[in-house]
């Protein structure tokens, strides 16, 4: 594994456990606060529209000045962010690090862009859903650390001691050195066409129908745990480790699929998670009823394998010098499902929890048909693209 790559991971592992711990509670978080199932999700979704808006700049200027650079600004932002929420004494404090917090997902495409460059000899497959495998294995142990802190502490608590945990992982991304690709000053030199390329713009469009239909259920998961099922913080915390186990297992396990394979598989385990929260409660008796949320829980994982493969395939349609925006506008798809997703689970929620999945399931019905009927002709269409792509990102000796 390359060492670039081994910074990375090991700076996202801790990462993962610092999210890991509240991230699970963040609903709850707000609850405790006054807000109701509506204003969560309204809440929610402003941290969609701050995840948003940065998304594409930042993998454009990843481009241009490099993905390092904005890497390490959006992880020293992050701990910033963190220690607002973590000292937070009335709800707008607390939204306003929320938001803050969201705002640093623009991390995400020069995050990849810069995985993409380091990855040495590996696939863009492989170094992707590696790292991010390694990041989930991170928040498999703190939402267990979380929900014993906030049973014994106070949430406020867990808040800053995750907000150490980013200054520590912030030090380490701070020892990344600058990848080899970007010393290719004539191919930056390059203005990136994405606009002219029917088959990246299509994918953008497939991206948001299928990532609002994965993401529909989980906003409010938490609060439907607690309110309607009576789990615990601690059992809420166990379930979110069983959800991050999920998403590393998964993705080491079936990041070897091809792009389209992998999206359509994913779509089924989130399938199989709405599934399960939606009945687990009813199937068996009360001793199966907890092992029933913990599986399904496990299938979250598909959500994170779709996120990669999408990233993954958008990269076999573009130019190196179009990495990072490319990136940066595949993120925003996933963002923008981020704001419609909770307002509508909010909505749901408030007619009758068991809305959200019932919906969820006829959601994801409608994207895999969807993604049957286009990514198979897509992925054809973009073979002469990855062929040329296959010269271009051999990185400078």
């Amino acid at each position: 594994m390359p060492i670039n790559l081994i910074l990375i991971a090991l700076s996202l592992f801790t990462w993962g456990v610092g999210e890991g711990m509240f991230i699970y509670f963040q609903p709850l978080y707000l609850q405790k606060w006054g807000a109701n199932p509506v204003e969560i999700g309204a809440i929610l979704s402003m941290m969609g529209i701050a995840m948003t808006v940065a998304q594409a700049p930042a993998g454009y200027l990843a481009d241009r000045v490099g993905s390092r650079p904005v890497m390490w600004a959006s992880w020293v932002l992050g701990t910033i962010a963190a220690a607002v929420m973590a000292m937070a004494g009335s709800l707008p404090v607390f939204v306003a690090g929320l938001l803050t917090y969201g705002l640093t997902s623009f991390v995400v495409a020069p995050m990849n862009s810069y995985i993409t460059s380091v990855r040495g000899n590996w696939s863009v497959e492989r170094a992707l859903n590696t790292v991010s495998a390694i990041f989930h294995l991170g928040a498999v142990v703190g939402p267990i650390i979380g929900g014993l802190i906030g049973e014994a502490f106070g949430l406020q608590n867990v808040y800053r001691i995750s907000a150490g945990l980013f200054f520590v992982s912030t030090l380490i991304v701070l020892c990344a050195r600058r990848p080899p690709v970007e010393e290719l000053g004539d191919e930056h030199a390059l203005k990136p066409n994405l606009a002219a390329n029917p088959r990246f713009m299509g994918l953008l469009g497939l991206v948001f129908i299928t990532m609002f239909a994965l993401y529909l259920p989980q906003p409010l998961t938490p609060n439907y745990l607690q309110n309607q099922q009576n789990f615990s913080l601690q059992t809420i915390g166990q379930l979110g480790a069983a959800g991050s186990l999920g998403n590393a297992l998964i993705m080491l396990g079936l990041g070897h699929l091809s792009a389209p394979a992998g999206l359509m598989v994913g779509q089924v385990l989130v399938g199989l998670f709405a599934l399960l929260m939606w009945q687990a409660g009813s199937l068996g008796g009360e001793n199966l009823r907890l092992p029933l949320f913990y599986v399904g829980y496990f299938f979250i994982g598909g959500y994170r394998l779709c996120r990669s493969m999408a990233l993954a395939y958008a990269r076999s349609l573009v130019k190196v010098n179009e990495t990072g925006l490319a990136y940066g506008l595949v993120e925003t798809g996933n963002a923008i499902s981020a704001i419609a997703a909770p307002l509508v689970a909010g909505l749901l929620y408030a007619r009758s929890p068991q809305w959200m999945y019932i919906a969820t399931l006829v959601a994801i019905g409608i994207s895999l048909l969807i993604n049957y009927l286009m990514l198979p002709k897509r992925h054809r269409q973009s073979k002469a693209v990855q062929d040329e792509i296959l010269v271009e990102s051999i990185p400078a000796e």
